[in-house]
């Protein structure tokens, strides 16, 4: 069975740090949880290093944060827009 990888993401529970998640994850958090306000995919992705101008390059990076929202880690606002859950 070729093809991508599958990017675990462990459910939030009390007490589990985000060391546990894959490292791309834990810098949207970071990116989520410095910013001033609601944060969009672009913004992630500029934290990530991904070229955002590329539309290619972007938009595998869109399920990352609505996996974080799937696993209670942060919230997503209207417009695709994301903020710290708590």
């Amino acid at each position: 069975m070729g093809g991508r990888a599958v990017m675990l993401i462990p459910h939030r529970v009390p007490d589990m740090g985000e060391t546990l998640l894959p490292p791309d994850c834990q810098r949207i958090l970071a990116t989520v949880g410095q910013a001033a306000g609601p944060v969009m995919t672009r913004q992630a992705g500029e934290a990530l290093g991904i070229d955002v101008g590329m539309r290619s390059k972007l938009e595998p990076l869109r399920g990352k944060p609505v996996r974080l929202v799937d696993r209670g880690r942060l919230r997503e606002l209207p417009e695709g827009r994301f903020t710290t859950r708590f």
